[in-house]
């Protein structure tokens, strides 16, 4: 068993402004998004100037927090919701969605490509591979936030969270940064560094990220107001996920048969 690095969840005061580590992450992966995007905007088959970058990264951090939020009330604290429907505003309280924020910018990306007259489906390959280094940062706030933590392990690397009891945990946060942040983000940097069929990287992202996720989800305790919801093993990520699978098996097999023509 490893030892649990007690991080204040506050990383900064500033007289009543509190700055927390969690909402740092979320900046860190926005800004380390745009980095990698004013790379990729300099290649010849890139989908938009470099001078629209700033506003699409306006349009897709807009989905991100909003997406991510909505989604997170509508998948999983709907019925709190119905009570009380201003917990929606309540961010400070904790609660975002993947799933929730991913749709939020499938709507971000539809809305800059119809206001700057480029093909949405070229936009969201162009946008894709850098969506890991978001989910890797956000888990690490996870695990600093000590919430999200696994089943109960017997193996080395377990860790006793504060908030989990005093029993040795897998880090569940830490499995999800390196598959849906590390690998994924190798995969598709990867795989998009060579000319791909429209729409095979935004479907390779959907097939790996919903794979990666329903794995892990066997080794994360479900939210407690959910529970498991079938099976004694079927969690809200996994049912979730599927969607989020066969979606990216369509879109590969749609982008290499339509490029086979």
């Amino acid at each position: 068993m490893l030892t649990y690095p007690i991080i204040d969840p506050i990383a900064l005061s500033l007289g009543p402004v509190k700055v927390h580590w969690y909402g740092l992450m979320y900046l860190i992966g926005i800004l380390g998004g745009w980095f990698l995007l004013s790379l990729r905007v300099k290649q010849k088959n890139a989908p938009i100037k470099a001078e629209a970058l700033e506003d699409l990264i306006y349009y897709i951090a807009l989905g991100v927090i909003l997406g991510g939020r909505i989604g997170y009330i509508f998948f999983y604290n709907f019925s709190h919701f119905i009570d009380n429907p201003l917990i929606l505003f309540k961010i400070w309280q904790g609660g975002m969605s993947f799933h929730g924020g991913f749709l939020g910018v499938i709507a971000a990306i539809y809305l800059f490509a119809r206001k700057h007259q480029c093909s949405a489906f070229a936009l969201a390959d162009f946008v894709v591979p850098v969506i890991p280094i978001g989910l890797l940062a956000g888990r690490i706030g996870n695990f600093i936030n000590s919430e999200l933590w696994g089943r109960a392990t017997d193996v080395p690397w377990s860790f006793i969270f504060p908030t989990g009891g005093n029993i040795p945990r897998h880090p569940s946060q830490l499995y999800e940064a390196l598959l849906e942040g590390l690998v994924l983000f190798i995969i598709l940097w990867l795989f998009s560094s060579k000319p791909r069929p429209v729409l095979a990287t935004s479907g390779l992202f959907a097939l790996f990220y919903g794979c990666f996720r329903f794995f892990v989800e066997f080794y994360r305790v479900p939210d407690e107001h959910l529970g498991y919801l079938a099976m004694d093993w079927l969690t809200m990520g996994q049912i979730l996920s599927t969607p989020m699978i066969i979606m990216g098996l369509i879109l590969l097999s749609f982008a290499y048969k339509k490029t086979a023509r």
